[in-house]
C-alpha cells in the first residue's frame, strides 16, 4: 500500500530530532507508566504463549517506528525509551503527543483495520513489544479483559483529544478576538488617513482662492493708498505680504505632493545632462550676506544623459539646496555631486551642518515631517523632502539620506536610471 504525501524519511537529522525533542504540547496527559493494566496482563501470560504473541523492536533516536499512511497491521507496547506522536511535515510538525514505558501505540489503526493517522519517532532509544492484528485477536479470545483495557487507553486518549478541542476553540475564540481588534484598528487607521485627506483637501481648494483675493486686495492697497499712508503703513504691509506668500507656497507644496501621491501628476521626459542641471540651480541660489557659505560643485567625467522631467528635478535640487543651506553653519560648505554608479546616475547634495540622527532619515521624507529635538533650523512645511521623495521614484530612482564624509554633516543622494 503506498505511502500518503507525508511519508517521512526512515530516520530524523539532529536538527528534526532537536525540533520534535523541544515542540509544545499544551494538552496535559495523563501516563499510565509500567502499572499499565494491559503490561500487568501480559505479564500474567504463560512464558511460551506470551513468546509467541510477542516480538521485540528496537528504534534508536530519531528512528521511525511508525509512518503517518502506513498499514496498521501491529500496535506496540513500549517497553522502555520515549517516543514522540506527529502529523503533518517533519519541516513543521504538529505534535499530538509524548508516550512513555507502559503506554500502546498504534491501537486505534488497528482495530479500525485503517492506515497511521500519525508519524511515531524515537526520541530515545525505544524498546517496544509488538503484537500483530493476528496476535491480538487471538489474546481478546484468550483473554477478554485485554478489550477493557484497550477501551480504557482510547477513553483516556478521547479524554485528552476533547481536551485538545476545547484549547483549540478557546485559542480560536482568542484570534477572532485579535482579528477584530486589528479591523478595529485598521478602521481607525482608515479614518485618520481620510480625514488627513480631507483637511489637505480643504487647504489646497478653499484656501487657494481665498488666498488669492488677499494677495490680490494687498496689490490694490498699494496701488490705491495715499504715498504718506503707504509709507506710515509699509512694515504692516510687508508682513502680511510676506504671510499671504508664505501661505500661497504652503498651498502649492500640498497640491504637488498630494497629485504625486495620487498618480495625477504630470511628468514629461526628455533627455537631461545632469551636470549642466546642477550648474544652473546652484548658480541661482540665493545666500544672504551675512552667511559664509561656500557652494561646491563636483562632476564625474563622460556622464552620458538621462531621461527625465528637468521642472521636477529643478525643483527637487531647490529643495535639498536649500535644507543644506539652512542647516550649514558660517564657514561651511555644500557640495552638490554628480557620479556615476553602474546602470545609475547618483546626485548627491553634502552640508557640513549637525547631521540627521539615524532613526529618523527615513522619517523626514514623509509629510510634514521635522527633525525632532532641532531648534538652529528655521520652521519649515515638512513637504520640500517629501516632494522630492515621490518625484524620485516617479523617475524609477531611490532617495536616502546618510552622514557626511568623515561623519560630518548629511547627505542627501538620489538615483536616475540612464538614458539607454
Amino acid at each position: 500500500m503506498p505511502y500518503n504525501i507525508f511519508m517521512s524519511p526512515q530516520i530524523l537529522t539532529p536538527q528534526q530530532l532537536e525540533r520534535l525533542c523541544c515542540a509544545q504540547f499544551e494538552v496535559e496527559e495523563s501516563h499510565p507508566g509500567l502499572d499499565s493494566p494491559f503490561l500487568r496482563l501480559l505479564a500474567s501470560i504463560e512464558r511460551s504463549q506470551r513468546s509467541s504473541l510477542l516480538s521485540e523492536v528496537h528504534c534508536a533516536p530519531g528512528e521511525y517506528l511508525v509512518c503517518e499512511g502506513e498499514p496498521g497491521d501491529a500496535l506496540y507496547l513500549i517497553w522502555s525509551g520515549r517516543a514522540a506522536v506527529y502529523i503533518g511535515d517533519i519541516e513543521a510538525p504538529t505534535v499530538l503527543g509524548y508516550r512513555e514505558p507502559g503506554e500502546i501505540i498504534g491501537e486505534m489503526a488497528l482495530l479500525e483495520n485503517q492506515p497511521r493517522s500519525a508519524s511515531v519517532v524515537a526520541l530515545t532509544d525505544l524498546r517496544l513489544l509488538k503484537i500483530s492484528r493476528q496476535n491480538f485477536y487471538n489474546l481478546l479470545k484468550t483473554a477478554p479483559t485485554v478489550g477493557m483495557n484497550i477501551m480504557e487507553v482510547l477513553s483516556a486518549r478521547l479524554r485528552v483529544s476533547d481536551q485538545a478541542r476545547k484549547l483549540g476553540q478557546s485559542s480560536e475564540r482568542q484570534l477572532i478576538s485579535q482579528v477584530s481588534a486589528l479591523e478595529t484598528e485598521k478602521q481607525q487607521l482608515l479614518e485618520l488617513q481620510r480625514l488627513r485627506q480631507e483637511t489637505s483637501d480643504l487647504i489646497i481648494h478653499d484656501l487657494r482662492n481665498p488666498l488669492g483675493s488677499i494677495s490680490l486686495a494687498l496689490n490694490m492697497l498699494e496701488m490705491m493708498l495715499p504715498e504718506d499712508v503707504l509709507s506710515a503703513n509699509r512694515a504692516v504691509l510687508d508682513v502680511a505680504h510676506a504671510s499671504s506668500d508664505r501661505l500661497m507656497r504652503l498651498v502649492e507644496a500640498l497640491l504637488d505632493v498630494s497629485r504625486m501621491e495620487a498618480g495625477e501628476a504630470q511628468f514629461h521626459f526628455a533627455p537631461l545632462d545632469l551636470p549642466d542641471l546642477v550648474t544652473a540651480v546652484t548658480g541661482r541660489m540665493l545666500i544672504p550676506a551675512e552667511r559664509q557659505v561656500t557652494i561646491l560643485k563636483q562632476f564625474a567625467p563622460g556622464l552620458p544623459l538621462v531621461m527625465a522631467d528637468r521642472d521636477k528635478l529643478e525643483r527637487v535640487l531647490q529643495n535639498l539646496l536649500d535644507n543644506a543651506l539652512k542647516y550649514t553653519p558660517d564657514g561651511g560648505t555644500v557640495t552638490a555631486a554628480v557620479d556615476l554608479q553602474g546602470p545609475e546616475a547618483v546626485v548627491s547634495i553634502t552640508d557640513t551642518g549637525p547631521g540627521i540622527p539615524e532613526d529618523q532619515r527615513q522619517r523626514i521624507f514623509e509629510r510634514f515631517a521635522q527633525v525632532a529635538g532641532d531648534k538652529r533650523a528655521r520652521r519649515g512645511f515638512g513637504l520640500g523632502l517629501s516632494y522630492c521623495r515621490l518625484a524620485v521614484e516617479a523617475h524609477r530612482g531611490r532617495i536616502w539620506a546618510e552622514p557626511g564624509p568623515r561623519g560630518i554633516g548629511s547627505r542627501f543622494a538620489f538615483t536616475l536610471p540612464l538614458k539607454s
